[in-house]
């Protein structure tokens, strides 16, 4: 449940990274967007200015010109009558035509101005068109991986909802499994079903009994009828897991393990010695008897780091097994069984065997006779054969003779 919060957590935070990524890219958009506008208001204001400092130069030219003409006057006043109208005319057309080509300039750089204005004015709109459909397409995308993240996170909550249910029930399904192997008669009840299922998946109904009362009144957890010199053995399940679980809690004392072992080893050692004084009957079942283990840990446990709990019970005659030696060593008996009957099927199938011999003698016989036959039917073919070539020829004589006669009659 702890990995599937981590994961929840993760796919909502890759979401916020997502949002946070569309929002910084709409930031930049708008901030190249405001840089353009910018951009346009500079050129506006570098229009004015120009047109500004046009103006100017034009009042600059119009004043300089004008004080020219004041000189102009004062020089004229001062000068001789007579030239003096001259010189006002002249003085005239040049004020007019610099005015005209004044004219003219201001009416070019205004035209110039004017088309430059209108072609960034077009060149900014374009560029913003193209700018504005760019961020309508980003956004239009973003907000389509945002849609598709987002219904991938529903689909990925929805089977985590159904993770933890299936969690919650197999929760539920330890929790009763813990409780019944808290109980030590639900202990043996669980280790003996688990001993059938095994046997009844190997063997045959007539190989085993379940439940085998012997001669000293004990009941048997399951007997296995195996051939002689084997004879029959009793297979009894125990499960010592209370004392095992206590040795291997996590944070106890040493001491206090230590103790939870030796009990756990006593018990053990007391399950060999009643399987061993119980089930282990002379003339009755065999010499040696199975303990069966329920848990593969415990039988590990117990080869791995108690050797003297396996020499106790090889001495004992009791054969420790788990589930899956226990399977082995059915499947041994089984193989054996298998054999035994066979070998109690020896004289039947010798039986069987005189008989075909005695079909195929027989079928000798009649297979010679029979060869016999052929022979003397292949003999009579040849003589008839041999008749016919005879009769054959003799044919051919006498048409030859009969042709020869013809041909010394026509001849005469």
């Amino acid at each position: 449940m702890l990995s599937d919060k981590w994961v929840l957590i993760g796919l909502v935070a890759a979401g916020c990274i997502i949002l946070c990524l569309v929002l910084l890219v709409l930031i930049a958009q708008r901030r190249q967007i405001n840089a353009l506008v910018a951009d346009k208001s500079d050129a506006q204001n570098q229009l004015t200015d120009l047109r500004l400092s046009l103006m100017n130069q034009t009042h600059e030219q119009f004043t300089a010109l004008e004080n020219r003409l004041h000189q102009q006057q004062n020089q004229l006043q001062q000068s001789s009558s007579q030239n003096h109208l001259a010189l006002l005319d002249l003085i005239n057309r040049n004020h007019a035509e610099h005015r005209q080509e004044l004219g003219k300039a201001v009416h070019q750089q205004s035209e110039t101005v004017a088309k430059r204005l209108t072609e960034l004015a077009n060149i900014t709109e374009s560029r913003l068109d193209k700018l504005s459909n760019r961020v309508n397409e980003k956004l239009s995308e973003g907000f389509e991986n945002t849609v598709k993240t987002f219904n991938d996170i529903l689909k990925r909550l929805a089977l985590i909802d159904q993770a933890q249910q299936k969690i919650a029930e197999l929760s539920g399904n330890v929790v009763s499994l813990q409780n019944v192997l808290t109980d030590k008669r639900s202990r043996g009840a669980f280790g003996e079903v688990q001993l059938y299922n095994l046997i009844e998946n190997t063997l045959a109904k007539e190989q085993f009994e379940k439940q085998a009362k012997l001669s000293n009144g004990r009941i048997a957890d399951c007997l296995l009828k195996l051939p002689e010199p084997t004879g029959n053995i009793v297979i009894d399940s125990k499960f010592p897991l209370e004392n095992y679980q206590n040795m291997m809690q996590s944070g106890i004392a040493e001491t206090e393990r230590k103790a939870y072992e030796r009990q756990f080893k006593a018990d053990v050692k007391k399950h060999i010695s009643d399987i061993a004084a119980k089930y282990i009957i002379e003339k009755e079942t065999s010499d040696s008897a199975i303990l069966f283990l329920p848990a593969e840990a415990v039988f590990a446990e117990i080869h791995a780091y108690h050797p003297d709990i396996v020499e106790f019970a090889w001495q004992s005659r009791v054969w420790l097994t788990s589930p899956t030696t226990l399977m082995a060593i059915l499947t041994t008996a089984k193989a054996v069984l298998k054999d035994e009957a066979t070998r109690q099927q020896v004289h039947i199938i010798q039986q069987h065997l005189i008989k075909l011999a005695g079909d195929f003698n027989r079928f000798q016989g009649r297979f010679d006779q029979l060869a016999r036959h052929i022979d003397q039917a292949a003999n009579d073919v040849k003589q008839i054969h041999t008749s016919a070539s005879k009769i054959t020829s003799r044919f051919q004589s006498i048409e030859q003779v009969q042709f020869d006669e013809i041909e010394d009659g026509r001849a005469g």
